[in-house]
């Protein structure tokens, strides 16, 4: 709110605002610092209002959205894998941008993939198979030799 204040007062008496150099450096080694731990509690009021300005223009540079939808970023990321792809000067390059290209969602070139089939059995059924199972099973007690099995 003070930087919003600090800017009007700015455009309304014509007076620029201008961070210095010392002001622009701890602006960005604050907004780092909060971007790595958003829970960090900031005291910004014995700063300037040079400082705060800046601060206040570090933080709506970072906060918005780029693209409307996600696709339109995936449609992005396809366009520009296809253009290293047909522009790399070695095959190196070549190969991570087709690899990377593989590993994207819809194209999944390199997905190892596993079916699953369900069946649905009536229970009278399965037990029938169940009992037949158990049935083949042979069943032996193992334990400790007594004196008489010994005689």
């Amino acid at each position: 709110m003070r930087a919003a204040t600090v800017k009007l007062i700015s455009d309304l008496t014509g007076v620029p605002i201008v961070p210095t150099d010392k002001d622009m450096a701890k602006a960005e080694q604050i907004a780092k610092e909060h971007m790595a731990n958003p829970a960090l509690k900031l005291d910004l009021s014995k700063e300037t209002n040079e400082f705060q300005v800046y601060l206040a223009g570090l933080v709506a540079r970072t906060n918005f959205q780029l693209v409307d939808e996600l696709s339109e970023l995936k449609t992005y990321v396809i366009n520009k894998l296809v253009y290293e792809i047909e522009h790399a000067g070695d095959s190196k390059t070549r190969i991570a941008a087709v690899t990377k290209l593989g590993e994207v969602d819809g194209v999944d070139a390199f997905k190892k993939r596993s079916e699953v089939t369900h069946v649905v059995k009536p229970i009278e059924e399965v037990e029938k198979e169940l009992l037949t199972v158990l049935e083949g099973i042979e069943y032996r007690v193992v334990g400790e030799k007594s004196a008489a099995t010994d005689a």
